[in-house]
C-alpha cells in the first residue's frame, strides 16, 4: 500500500469543512427567500435551526458509525446527504414548499452536516501525533472560514441566476468536493509516526506523549472528565453564539457607530473566528488544552464584563474579534483534548456525543438574550450574564486540570 502523505489528507479535510461550513451563510438566502415566496422570518430561519439540530443529533449518533466504517465512507455519505440536500432546497424554492426545505435543507442537509464534521477529524489526531492541535485546527479553520467564501458566492449566484438555480448550482459544487476529498481520507497503520518524528523519537530527541487513557465512548461517558469537556464547550459556543447575535445592535448602541459599519465589523468577525481555530489550536499544542482552555475563560471573564463600557471604536473592535478567536478556538482544541484524555480508540464517537453542546448552545444562547433584552431593555447587560457563566467555565476547566493531575499521579 502506497503512504498517503498526511498535508494532503489534511487538505481533503479542509475540504470537507468548507462546503459544510457554507451553513454559516444561511443568512445570505434569509432576505431573498422572504421576498420570493412572502415568507416570514421564523419561517425561513426554523430550516437553519432544524440543520444545526441534526448537526448535533448526527454527530451523536453516527460517532460509532465513523470509527467502525472509517472516514472515507462516513465522508462519502456526508456528501451524498448535504449536496441531495442542497439541490432539494432548490426543488423545495421552485414548488413553495416549507416543509421540503426544512426535510432537505434541515434534516437531510444537517445529517451531512453533522457526519460531515466527525468523519475526518479523528482521523487527523491520528496522522499528526506530533501536532494534534494545529492538524484538527486546520480541518476546522476551513469551517470557520466557509461563510466568508460562501457567502459573497451565495449573493452574486442569486443575483444571477434566482435561488433556486443557486442552491442547484452550489449543491453539485458541494458533492463534486466533497465526494473527491472524501476519496483520499483514510486512517494511517496502528502506532503511525512520521518518518522524521520517528527518527527523532527513536534518537531520544523527542518523547511520545502518552494519552492519559484509551476509552471506548461508553467508558468515556461515565467520567468526569467528559462532562467537564461538554460544559465547556457549551459555555464556550453558548456565549460566542451571544456576542455573535448582538454584535450589530450592540456596536450601534454602545459605541455609536452605523448600522453599514457595524455590519462591516460583523463581517471581519468571521475572519477572527476562522483564523483563531489555527491560532489556538497551534498554540495548545506547545502549553497544552487544558491550559488554553483555561486562558479562554479568564481573559473571556475580563472581556465580557468590559465590553458594555467600552466606547472606544478601536478597542471595541479589538476585545470582539479577540472573542472571536476564543470562540473558533474553543471548536478547534476540542477533538485534540479528546484525544489526549480518552486516547483515539473511539475519538470520532466521543467528538460527536461532545457536539450535542453545540445544539444546546444553539437554543440556548439566543434564548437567553431575548430573555435578558426583553427584562433590562439593553443589550449590553446579557454580556454581564455571559462573563457569570465564564467564571463557571473557568472553574470546570481548573477541576479538569486537578482531576487530570490526578489520574497520572495513579497510572505511575
Amino acid at each position: 500500500m502506497i503512504e498517503k502523505n498526511r498535508w494532503l489528507m489534511a487538505l481533503a479535510a479542509v475540504g470537507v469543512h468548507i462546503c459544510i461550513g457554507s451553513v454559516y451563510a444561511w443568512s445570505v438566502y434569509v432576505k431573498p427567500i422572504q421576498e420570493q415566496l412572502s415568507w416570514s422570518l421564523t419561517d425561513v430561519t426554523i430550516s437553519f435551526s432544524i440543520a444545526i439540530f441534526f448537526l448535533g443529533l448526527s454527530a451523536a449518533l453516527m460517532g460509532k458509525f465513523v470509527e467502525k466504517n472509517g472516514p472515507r465512507v462516513a465522508a462519502l455519505i456526508a456528501a451524498s446527504l448535504f449536496g441531495l440536500g442542497t439541490i432539494g432546497s432548490g426543488l423545495a424554492i421552485m414548488m413553495e414548499s416549507k416543509l421540503l426545505l426544512y426535510f432537505f435543507y434541515g434534516v437531510l442537509g444537517g445529517c451531512g452536516l453533522g457526519i460531515g464534521y466527525i468523519s475526518p477529524v479523528s482521523t487527523l489526531v491520528r496522522w499528526f501525533p506530533d501536532k494534534r492541535g494545529m492538524a484538527t485546527g486546520l480541518a476546522i479553520m476551513g469551517f470557520g472560514f466557509a461563510s466568508a467564501i460562501w457567502g459573497p458566492t451565495i449573493k452574486i449566484l442569486i443575483e444571477k441566476v434566482g435561488i433556486a438555480s443557486t442552491f442547484f448550482i452550489l449543491g453539485i459544487i458541494y458533492f463534486v468536493v466533497m465526494f473527491l476529498s472524501a476519496l483520499y481520507l483514510q486512517k494511517p497503520e496502528e502506532g503511525y509516526m512520521p518518518k522524521k518524528f520517528k527518527k527523532k523519537v527513536e534518537e531520544g530527541k523527542k518523547k511520545i506523549k502518552e494519552d492519559l487513557a484509551n476509552l471506548s465512548l461508553k467508558e468515556a461517558i461515565k467520567t468526569p472528565r467528559f462532562y467537564g469537556l461538554w460544559i465547556m464547550l457549551f459555555i464556550n459556543i453558548t456565549c460566542g453564539i451571544a456576542i455573535i447575535g448582538v454584535a450589530s445592535p450592540l456596536l450601534q448602541e454602545v459605541v455609536g457607530i452605523s448600522a453599514i459599519a457595524a455590519a462591516a465589523a460583523v463581517g471581519l468577525m468571521g475572519i477572527f473566528n476562522g483564523a483563531g481555530r489555527i491560532l489556538w489550536a497551534s498554540i495548545s499544542d506547545i502549553i497544552t488544552r487544558p491550559a488554553v482552555y483555561v486562558i479562554f475563560f479568564a481573559t473571556q471573564i475580563v472581556a465580557f464584563y468590559m465590553l458594555p463600557s467600552i466606547t472606544e471604536i478601536v478597542l471595541f473592535q479589538f476585545v470582539l474579534y479577540f472573542i472571536m478567536t476564543c470562540y473558533g478556538g474553543g471548536f478547534a482544541s476540542i477533538p485534540a483534548y479528546i484525544g489526549d484524555i480518552f486516547g483515539t480508540k473511539e475519538l470520532g464517537a466521543i467528538h460527536g456525543y461532545i457536539l450535542t453542546a453545540w445544539a444546546a448552545a444553539g437554543l440556548v444562547g439566543p434564548l437567553i438574550i431575548s430573555i435578558v433584552k426583553d427584562m433590562t431593555g439593553s443589550y449590553a447587560q446579557t454580556l454581564y450574564v455571559f462573563a457569570g457563566f465564564f467564571i463557571i467555565a473557568l472553574i470546570v476547566s481548573i477541576l479538569m486540570i486537578f482531576n487530570i493531575k490526578k489520574i497520572k499521579k495513579e497510572n505511575i
